[in-house]
C-alpha cells in the first residue's frame, strides 16, 4: 500500500501542499507564479529551438515536472490564469466550426457509441491494474481508473473514503503520459510534421480591433456562461460555443494570434507539471509507476482501437487516435489545433468523454455495491480534465 496519509482530511491537506491544484488548495503567491512561468517559458523555448513536436506545451510540461519533483523551486499557477488560457483555446476551437460540420453531427452516433465502449474497456483495465496489480482498495482503484475527470474523480473518491492523493496523482500522471506520447506517436509512427504553433493563425500585431473585441468577448462571456450551464469543462465549452456562434453567423473570421496560443501552451504545460510539486520519485514511486502503466495502456488501447475501427467508422486513423486518447480536454484540444486534424470533431469527442465519465462513473460505482466510508464533502467549481 502507499505511504499516503490515512485519513481523507490528511490526504486532502497533502494534496493541497503538493501542488495538485484541487479545490481548497491555497493559491500561490505572485513570485511563485512568475518563477513557474519563467521556467516553463525557458523549457518551451528550448524545445522549440530543438524542433520538438508541440514544443511550447511539452517543453513547459517536462521542465516544470522535473523542477517540481526535484524540489529546485516552489511552483504554482493561478487558477484564473489557467482558466483564461483554456478560454483562449475554446475560442480557437469554436473558430473551426462550419455550417458543413453542423450538418454532419447527426452522423457521429457510431463514433459516440464506440467511445462509450472504449471508456468502459479502459476503465475496467485500469481497475484491474490498480486493484490487483498495485493493491489499492476498491474505491481508490475504481476512481483512479476512469479516463477523465481529474478533480471530479478525486473529489467523488474522497467523499467515499478513497485516498485522494493517490487518485489525483494517478490522473495527473495519466495526463502527462498521454500528452507526452501522442505528439511523438504522430511524428514517429504516422510521420506527420508537428509545428510549434497552428499554421493558420496570424500575429498579434495583425489582429484588428474589431476581431480582438469579438474574440475577447467570446472568452470573457463564455467562461461564466459555461459555469452557469454546469456543463463539463465549462471554461472551455462556453467560449467555444460563443466562438462557434459568431463564426457561423459570419460576425467574425478571426482566430487568437500565435503569441497568445503559445502563451496558452506554456500555461497549460506548466499546470501539468505543477501537479507534481512537493513530490519526489522515491515518495510516490508506486503511485506514479501505476499511473505510467495505466496511461501507456490507454494510449496503446487508443491506437489499437483507431487502427481496428478506422474503416468501420470511415475516419482517418489519426483522427480516431486523437479522439480516443484520454489526455486532458484542454491538452488534447490543443494538440488537435496544432495538428489541424478535424479539430471540431476531436474536441466534441473529448467533451463527450468527460461527460460520460463524470455522469457515468458514480452510477456504475453504486451498481457495484461497494461499501465505502463517508468523508467531508468538498465542492468543485470546474472539471479540469
Amino acid at each position: 500500500m502507499t505511504s499516503a496519509p490515512k485519513s481523507p482530511k490528511d490526504s486532502l491537506s497533502a494534496v493541497a501542499a503538493g501542488g495538485l491544484a484541487l479545490p481548497g488548495s491555497t493559491p500561490p503567491d505572485f513570485r511563485t507564479v512568475a518563477t513557474t512561468l519563467l521556467i516553463a517559458s525557458v523549457g518551451g523555448g528550448l524545445f522549440a529551438i530543438a524542433g520538438a513536436p508541440l514544443a511550447w506545451m511539452l517543453g513547459a510540461m517536462f521542465i516544470t515536472t522535473g523542477v517540481a519533483m526535484a524540489g529546485l523551486a516552489k511552483l504554482g499557477i493561478y487558477a484564473w490564469l489557467r482558466t483564461t488560457m483554456i478560454a483562449v483555446l475554446g475560442v480557437m476551437l469554436g473558430s473551426a466550426f462550419t455550417p458543413e460540420l453542423l450538418s454532419q453531427m447527426l452522423g457521429w452516433w457510431p463514433d459516440v457509441l464506440v467511445l462509450a465502449v472504449f471508456i468502459a474497456f479502459v476503465t475496467a483495465t485500469g481497475f484491474i491494474v490498480f486493484r490487483y496489480g498495485a493493491g489499492y482498495d476498491t474505491t481508490t482503484a475504481y476512481f483512479s481508473a476512469t479516463p477523465g475527470g481529474l478533480s471530479e474523480m478525486a473529489i467523488m473518491g474522497h467523499e467515499l473514503g478513497a485516498d485522494i492523493r493517490t487518485i489525483s496523482l494517478i490522473h495527473a500522471t495519466r495526463i502527462l503520459v498521454v500528452v507526452a506520447t501522442i505528439p511523438v506517436y504522430f511524428r514517429v509512427v504516422e510521420g506527420l510534421e508537428i509545428p510549434a504553433l497552428p499554421r493558420n493563425v496570424g500575429s498579434l500585431i495583425d489582429l484588428g480591433i474589431y476581431e480582438a473585441v469579438m474574440l475577447s468577448g467570446c472568452a470573457l462571456l463564455g467562461v461564466p456562461l459555461g459555469r452557469i450551464s454546469r456543463v463539463p469543462a465549462g471554461s472551455l465549452i462556453g467560449p467555444m460555443v460563443l466562438s462557434a456562434a459568431v463564426h457561423l453567423a459570419g460576425l467574425s473570421s478571426g482566430k487568437p494570434p500565435a503569441e497568445i496560443v503559445a502563451a496558452a501552451q506554456v500555461v497549460v504545460g506548466a499546470s501539468i507539471g505543477c501537479r507534481f510539486a512537493g513530490l519526489t520519485l522515491a515518495d510516490a514511486r508506486k503511485i506514479i509507476s501505476a499511473g505510467l502503466i495505466s496511461g501507456l495502456l490507454m494510449v496503446i488501447a487508443a491506437a489499437l482501437a483507431a487502427y481496428s475501427l478506422s474503416a468501420f467508422l470511415d475516419r482517418p486513423v489519426e483522427v480516431l487516435v486523437l479522439s480516443f486518447a484520454p489526455g486532458g480536454l484542454a491538452e488534447m484540444a490543443l494538440i488537435a489545433l496544432i495538428l489541424g486534424i478535424d479539430t471540431a470533431f476531436v474536441s466534441a469527442m473529448h467533451v463527450l468523454r468527460i461527460a460520460m465519465v463524470v455522469i457515468g462513473a458514480p452510477v456504475v460505482f453504486r451498481l457495484m455495491g461497494v461499501e465505502s466510508g463517508k468523508s467531508d464533502t468538498i465542492k468543485s467549481e470546474t472539471i479540469e480534465d
